[in-house]
């Protein structure tokens, strides 16, 4: 087990440094800064984390509200130190700030998940991304960086400069023509308005 001493962004976005690590811990040392994302622990036993893909685990933990092994409910990063069993625990970069990478705990992994399970990590990959807030962002940098054609939906004409210029995607469409909506894949991070 390692503690963590949190320096920045609450919840399930947890960065920070490392202060103690248990005796069996081998992949830590004090001092490292590190990362936790949404999860702390999972059954380790059922199909989805026998395949790596914990974050499938029926039985996972995740890093605040859940009860954890030990029977208090985790708290993520709302407190000033935590626990956690170093499989679920990141080793950060050097050269990134803890405080601006840590979004990449949650919209990284939410986005970066879906494009490696469903095999769209590969050029040439035609990929739908439906609205460009905070994760339409990261989906749309993820998907480029692996050299997919990448097409924005939004109902936000404004954001079609974004789109094109910042973030190199490679259309924009406002609404739904069929003659554009031949893709592999779409990423859908829109904000539900309304419950069906």
């Amino acid at each position: 087990m390692l503690n963590i001493k949190r320096c920045a962004h609450a919840r399930h976005e947890i960065v920070g440094v490392v202060t103690e690590v248990g005796k069996k811990v081998e992949k830590f040392k004090v001092g490292d800064k590190v990362g936790v994302g949404c999860l702390v622990n999972s059954c380790r036993s059922c199909q989805s984390c026998s395949n790596d893909l914990e974050n499938y685990c029926p039985k996972q933990i995740l890093t605040y509200g859940f009860p954890d092994v030990d029977g208090p409910l985790t708290c993520g990063g709302y407190s000033d130190h935590m626990v956690a069993d170093e499989r679920f625990v990141l080793s950060w970069p050097v050269n990134l700030p803890l405080d601006s990478g840590a979004p990449l705990l949650c919209a990284g992994i939410t986005t970066y998940s879906p494009l490696r399970h469903f095999g769209l990590d590969k050029p040439s990959m035609k990929v739908g991304v439906v609205g460009l807030g905070g994760l339409g962002h990261v989906a749309v940098k993820f998907a480029k960086a692996f050299g997919a054609e990448v097409t924005v939906f939004s109902t936000t004409p404004a954001k079609k400069k974004e789109a094109l210029g910042g973030l190199k995607a490679d259309h924009f469409i406002v609404s739904k023509y069929p003659e554009q909506m031949q893709l592999h894949f779409v990423i859908d991070v829109a904000k539900l308005l309304k419950a069906p």
